[in-house]
């Protein structure tokens, strides 16, 4: 091998590396600090190390974390797969949401250990460049209600709303068809005032000029908007998600580095009678090693979450679950 077919082979080679979100019962969630010696020491990352040649990665996941943690797990789900560029080397990070473990955390490398909070910004510093978008992802809520006030009335809608902020619901989305506009402002500027004095989110779907008059939270692409797209829009410092059906479309969203998508329907649902329920299986098929967080949605309701993040979703959306 010549010195440049070396080097362009050496700049390809990606390296494999499993990454654990070791999660409390209530949510909070474990960031290490790099001991010293290491490439950035002194930073503060999320367990995890490399994997070895012909290992699983879970394999990997497991005897990191005991070599580095003295735990064994015993649940974790796939989560979210990025590529990130160091000036030393291209890694692929394959993150892990760990939910269960035996054993007393123990800081094997004599690194610091710090919880945090999963609705905060990072508490520590500095944070490893790669884990900047993984800590955005962890802020969103595991739930993302969606409103049917066409279907149940305006004042059932609300009632309803503040009932399940009431309950801890944080994310919200604003989908209301075939309201006539001046009708949606009003509906739309009730459901934020309500939702921002809970702390939680809302995003209007399809609508970002709407979005900015009422100082939403960001706003929800319709999977035809998704499509039509060859850029993020400026959505300032508010989320962006999107509705997804099938890979092509999650690709593109993965492309214009949107903030979350949803996908489905899992189940048949009465918003989208005509496709057919994607199930589990292929749910699972279609978000393996997928940059984004996902939620799943169809016909789903809140008993469905663990099985959701078990087949490596962020969370679940729901309509009539809410």
């Amino acid at each position: 091998m010549n010195a440049v077919m070396q080097a362009d082979s050496e700049a390809a080679l990606v390296i494999e590396v499993v990454a654990a979100i070791i999660v409390q019962p209530d949510g909070q969630f474990l960031l290490a600090q790099r001991p010293a010696g290491k490439v950035y020491a002194g930073y503060w990352e999320f367990p995890g190390g490399k994997v070895e040649p012909n290992e699983s990665l879970l394999h990997a996941l497991r005897r990191e974390l005991q070599e580095e943690l003295g735990i064994h797990v015993i649940r974790a789900y796939p989560w979210l797969t990025r590529v990130f560029a160091y000036s030393h080397a291209t890694v692929r990070l394959h993150f892990y949401r760990v939910i269960e473990w035996k054993g007393e955390l123990v800081p094997r490398e004599n690194q610091q250990l710090s919880w945090q909070s999963p609705y905060q910004p990072a508490g520590v510093s500095p944070v490893l460049p790669a884990n900047g978008p993984i800590l955005r992802s962890l802020l969103l809520s595991p739930v993302y209600a969606i409103t049917r006030a066409g279907e149940i009335g305006i004042d059932a809608s609300l009632n309803q709303i503040g009932q399940a902020l009431r309950n801890g619901l944080r994310l919200l989305q604003i989908r209301e068809k075939y309201m006539a506009a001046d009708e949606l402002r009003q509906f739309a500027g009730n459901v934020i005032a309500l939702a921002h004095s809970y702390q939680a989110k809302v995003l209007i779907n399809g609508d970002h000029g709407l979005a900015r008059e009422l100082g939403a939270d960001g706003v929800h692409l319709t999977s035809s908007q998704l499509m039509a797209l060859i850029s993020r829009p400026d959505t300032a410092d508010g989320l962006c998600g999107a509705s997804c059906h099938n890979l092509e479309e999650l690709d593109a969203a993965g492309r214009l580095g949107l903030d979350f998508v949803v996908l489905g329907p899992v189940y048949p649902t009465l918003t989208h009678p005509g496709m057919p329920p994607l199930g589990w299986r292929r749910f699972a098929v279609l978000i393996r090693d997928y940059s984004l967080p996902v939620y799943a949605l169809g016909g789903l309701n809140t008993g469905d979450l663990a099985i959701a993040q078990e087949m490596g979703a962020h969370g679940i959306a729901m309509m009539r679950g809410i």
